[in-house]
């Protein structure tokens, strides 16, 4: 891998050679855990949504458990930067409600309010511009649709303040106003894991 790369460059590079065993091992059950619990969060928040999309979907284990969970739903999109990722995740389904493309939160290719129900689940902390990422899922929110993300979210000021992490919103009062400035309405905090926390914002006009 090349030192020289930017973080964001160094962290799409480690998931995609990731891509193979993702899936196995504690790890594997740990990400299943928290997805098996994000989904239930997402889903009492919004119980019937119409189009889902999952930003940072990795192999599209959370995709599949939502659409299986939601028959009525016409659209389920997932986007990753990691090429290995996105064909993992389409090698994953048959289910044609289903599509899995390259993408990353700060360019979404969707159109505007084109979902309902927008997740992220750990990768929200990989995003190289956290601030344009959260923009751009407010851009693809319908007005009144729900954005839940889930990830390492510190309780304490001092570990988001060294290296890469220093200008990340890993503290519940950072999320807040990040969510904030850009539209979201902050309705709940859920404990997912130890050190796991899943946020539930609403989105609401004007949110550009």
């Amino acid at each position: 891998m090349n030192d020289r790369l930017p973080a964001h460059d160094r962290n799409v590079g480690a998931f995609d050679q990731r891509a193979v065993n993702y899936e196995q091992g504690w790890l594997g059950r740990l990400h299943h855990e928290i997805a098996d619990r994000t989904a239930t969060i997402a889903l009492v928040s919004r119980p019937t949504p119409a189009a889902i999309l999952d930003v940072g979907c990795g192999t599209g284990y959370l995709l599949g458990l939502l659409a299986s969970r939601c028959p009525a739903a016409s659209e389920f999109v997932g986007i990753d930067p990691a090429p290995s990722m996105v064909k993992a995740a389409q090698d994953s389904t048959s289910d044609p409600r289903i599509a899995v493309r390259e993408g990353s939160a700060e360019s979404i290719p969707c159109r505007d309010d084109a979902f309902d129900l927008v997740v992220s689940t750990t990768s929200f902390d990989h995003w190289a511009d956290q601030a344009a990422g959260i923009r751009e899922c407010a851009r693809v929110l319908a007005p009144d649709g729900q954005l839940v993300v889930t990830d390492l979210f510190s309780p304490w000021l001092t570990p988001t303040l060294i290296g890469t992490r220093r200008n990340k919103a890993r503290t519940e009062g950072r999320a807040d106003r990040l969510l904030s400035s850009h539209g979201l309405r902050v309705v709940t905090w859920h404990k997912v894991y130890p050190l796991v926390s899943a946020v539930v914002a609403t989105a609401h006009p004007p949110y550009r």
